[in-house]
């Protein structure tokens, strides 16, 4: 029977969900159901269905690597109008850390639903790991100005939990391959056979000189002039020895970028902002390193703000497969920032106190000297990592490198208390695994970074370490804490299987061992 023209029909949005897209409510509830976050995953299927249909996980990944992109751009755009009311400089320096961050986040969220883009699973929940760090750190920079309790409110939204939802269903089980043997995209061809040059420098793009007698005095403007160069392959930027009084960010659209220095101690790039200065951690960096594929050989790195201008970062690292090899990075708390992505680093020197391999990368540090130097409150702590979500891949791995105490320390060594690490953020996750510690490292081996605060989430590891400081008789007791006795579980944690390194280091010529 023909319903009466005054009679009107009202559809709900779940059923109209199912009209446009093909799926039920039942469907989005069970869906939702099984993600960390369901509410916000509902709320937004309901009120914007997807043309995407969701008939099994794989659908439904790709709605919910939708609706993550989506909801992203619209906090972009908000965090960009929110500039005019930051009250002072603080205020206005994490705002424009966030309006960064942002940007990074959306690049690396496309490439996750980008058809153009071949990747793995494990690309994937790299690139969304990375997502979710930038807008941790965009909250972080708030408060540690202590500022941000008017603006920082306003930038709050379910992005964070859109892409947690994202990670728990794309994750990646151990047992899992995660690549096919061969060199990523980025590496083009003669790449490998520049890179297995002896002397890279003898085959630069660009020379920097601070006599006058390369192409620049300046290490940023040699980057300014790689931003303009044409193809994508591999760029050799030579810094001859000098000192370089100098903040250089290397962004995300310069890839395939290679610094290479006369060694460590000779090309040194230095500068000296803190928070204790005004700055926020992620913009302290004397060398912030963004576009992928980035290579680092022979050069020292340092900021010289002092212990007690608090976080002063030397290097900070958000390039996924990059490399650094025999470089040197120098600061006291917060040195080197290990941010987002895949890295690893051979054959380099460590030098803080507090906090001072920190990050929420997927991280291996192989051959390495780790220095503790002198702290102003007594206490060092070689690592705070910082995963925030369980289906993270990312974490800090320390294989066959070495633990002893700077020149500073040593006279001292016996009224400092000296420690692996502290969980940054709940499920901080460090392992330390065939490595010599030397007598400064404390026998607790691990210090709270408040209260019980993160010790049942958190993954510390400790694997056929020697050294007088690797003895585990008097570790912590944490139920987070283990003494690994197997091998296969500790080679979950290495160059091989951490980082999938067999499939993109050989190309960078850099040596590595990719097992045990």
């Amino acid at each position: 029977m023909a319903l009466p023209m005054f009679v009107t029909l009202v559809i709900s949005p779940l059923f109209l969900c199912s009209i446009i897209s093909g799926y039920t409510p039942a469907d989005v509830k069970s869906w939702c159901g099984k993600t960390p976050y369901p509410q916000p995953c509902e709320y937004f299927l309901t009120h914007k269905p997807s043309p995407t249909p969701m008939k099994n996980k794989s659908e439904f990944l790709k709605v919910s690597m939708q609706l993550a992109v989506e909801r992203a751009l619209r906090a972009e755009n908000h965090a960009h109008s929110l500039g005019p009311k930051c009250r002072n400089e603080r205020e206005k320096a994490a705002w424009a850390d966030c309006v960064e961050l942002y940007e990074y986040t959306i690049h690396y969220l496309n490439q996750t639903v980008d058809p153009n883009t071949k990747c793995t699973q494990v690309d994937s929940q790299t690139w969304l790991s990375t997502a979710l760090t930038n807008l941790e750190t965009c909250q972080t920079g708030f408060a540690e100005l202590g500022v941000g309790d008017y603006i920082l409110p306003l930038m709050s939204n379910n992005v964070s939990k859109l892409v947690s939802n994202t990670l728990a269903i794309n994750k990646v089980p151990y047992s899992e391959p995660s690549y096919k043997e061969g060199f990523p995209t980025w590496v083009k061809p003669g790449d490998r056979k520049l890179l297995q040059s002896s002397s890279p420098a003898s085959q630069a793009n660009i020379v920097v000189a601070k006599d006058g007698s390369g192409n620049y005095k300046t290490v940023k403007e040699a980057i300014s002039a790689a931003s303009s160069r044409s193809g994508s392959g591999r760029y050799v930027i030579y810094v001859k020895a000098g000192v370089y009084s100098e903040n250089v960010e290397i962004g995300t659209g310069l890839k395939n970028i290679m610094l290479v220095g006369d060694g460590i101690g000779k090309t040194i790039i230095t500068g000296s902002r803190s928070v204790g200065g005004g700055s926020t951690t992620f913009k302290s960096a004397t060398l912030a390193v963004v576009g992928d594929g980035f290579i680092g050989r022979g050069i020292t790195i340092r900021n010289t703000a002092g212990p007690a201008q608090h976080q002063a970062v030397a290097l900070r690292v958000g390039s996924d497969l990059s490399v650094f090899y025999q470089c040197s990075f120098e600061g006291y708390q917060d040195t080197l920032y290990v941010h987002s992505q895949r890295q690893f680093y051979r054959e380099c020197d460590i030098y803080g106190t507090v906090d001072f391999i920190f990050g929420n990368a997927a991280v291996v540090f192989q051959n390495c000297n780790i220095y503790a130097r002198n702290p102003p409150n007594k206490t060092n702590t070689l690592t705070a990592q910082g995963r925030t979500d369980p289906n993270q891949n990312t974490g800090i791995s320390i294989h066959n490198c070495r633990v002893t105490a700077a020149s500073d320390l040593k006279p001292v060594q016996s009224s400092v208390r000296t420690y692996l690490g502290r969980p940054w953020k709940e499920y901080s996750r460090t392992v330390f695994m065939k490595t010599y510690l030397d007598s400064l490292i404390a026998p607790a081996g691990w210090m709270e970074w408040s209260g019980n605060f993160a010790l049942s989430t958190l993954y510390y590891g400790e694997y056929s370490n020697t050294g007088p400081g690797s003895s585990t008789a008097n570790r912590v007791k944490w139920s987070g804490y283990h003494v690994i006795t197997s091998a296969t579980e500790a080679s979950k944690y290495t160059v091989g299987n951490f980082i999938s390194g067999g499939s993109w280091l050989p190309a960078t010529n850099v040596p590595f061992t990719s097992g045990l």
